[in-house]
């Protein structure tokens, strides 16, 4: 039988972001957490939430920021192996904004993106520049409805360090999207040398989107993989 799925989503992003993924999933035990996006602390607590009700193995997979939260919730004992899209795959004592540091690599446009409220505790993103930075590849009434649906997160995010790494301890996949103008390629593909195996695609930042059935397709591999795993033990 095939190892549940637990998706996490991206910043500014809900569960909802994984829905064109969970269509072509359908059949498998597949859960998408929403995220508070309060504090990493608390996004880590909510997918360990999810986690504890099942029984495992489970396949917990990533979109961008979502690569923190399971970096660290992925000690998890049900947890058996990762797959970060476009995610951050961070080191103990990383944070999203300070990512591989020693790589010294070009920052995206992502900055100019940035709105904060008015006591600057809270981040949005620009819709124009956010259209072209997160959904490349999208036809403009998809990228205008994602849109439509994201929220302001806390600004501590972005520094919020992780003091674990799961991924020292189960095996991972790291898919690197190599025209994606929100993440680096190139920083991508250094968080992409830590994981057990990384793929290449030539995918805008948002594969839940713009490459929803391969990212299906990788997910569902995954599930089998470790539910293969499981009844070989």
């Amino acid at each position: 039988m095939p190892a549940a799925l637990v998706l996490v989503h991206g910043l500014w992003h809900g569960a909802w972001s994984w829905d064109l993924v969970r269509t072509r999933l359908a059949g498998a035990e597949c859960i998408a957490v929403d995220l508070p996006m309060t504090a990493l602390e608390d996004d880590v607590a909510a997918v360990r939430q999810v986690l504890d009700t099942l029984p495992g193995p489970v396949v917990l997979a990533a979109h961008s920021y979502g690569g923190a939260v399971i970096t660290a919730a992925g000690e998890h004992p049900a947890v058996r192996a990762l797959v970060y899209l476009a995610a951050f795959q961070l080191a103990p004592g990383e944070s999203i904004s300070r990512a591989v540091p020693e790589a010294e690599l070009a920052p995206t446009a992502l900055a100019e993106a940035l709105r904060f409220s008015p006591d600057r505790s809270e981040v949005s993103i620009d819709p124009e520049l956010g259209r072209t930075l997160l959904y490349g590849k999208a036809d403009p009434a998809t990228a205008d409805a994602q849109l439509a649906r994201t929220r302001p997160v806390a600004r501590s995010l972005f520094s919020a360090t992780v003091t674990t790494s799961a991924w020292q301890h189960r095996p991972s996949t790291y898919v690197v999207c190599s025209e994606d103008r929100c993440v680096s390629p190139d920083l991508q593909r250094a968080m992409a040398a830590r994981a057990t195996r990384s793929l290449e695609w030539a995918c805008d930042h948002t594969p839940l989107i713009s490459a929803a059935d391969r990212v299906a397709l990788l997910l569902a591999e995954q599930a089998r993989e470790q539910g293969r795993a499981r009844e070989d033990r």
